[in-house]
């Protein structure tokens, strides 16, 4: 039985496939938001919407965002036999963030 060839990649080749992935995959997205300072909406796992300016992000979709808009809906509480409230929608403004990549769902370029 021969051994299989395996080669590990080199650097430079690693991150040339990086580079492509970011600017032909899913991370196309982002990496777009950051050259051309675009705006970006971010659906996260806490049911809250963050719009703001990407000015970093990894492999992992970590950010650094600017400019943020975070958007949410809250039920105000009722006492007992009252009927239900209707949600309010909140929101307030963050100048810099770093958002874990975890968290985010979706990114969606501001079609504006």
């Amino acid at each position: 039985m021969a051994a299989a060839a395996t080669t590990n990649p080199s650097v430079d080749e690693l991150e040339k496939r990086e580079e492509e992935l970011f600017q032909k995959g899913p991370l196309q997205v982002l990496t777009n938001s950051v050259k051309t300072n675009s705006q970006v909406l971010i659906s996260c796992r806490n049911n809250r919407k963050l719009m703001g300016r990407v000015k970093a992000f990894d492999r992992h979709c970590n950010m650094i965002l600017e400019n943020v808009k975070e958007m949410w809906s809250e039920v105000p509480k009722t006492g007992k036999g009252q009927k239900a409230a209707q949600p309010v929608n909140r929101d307030r403004f963050i100048s810099k963030l770093f958002l874990r990549g975890d968290s985010v769902i979706i990114v969606l370029r501001n079609p504006n």
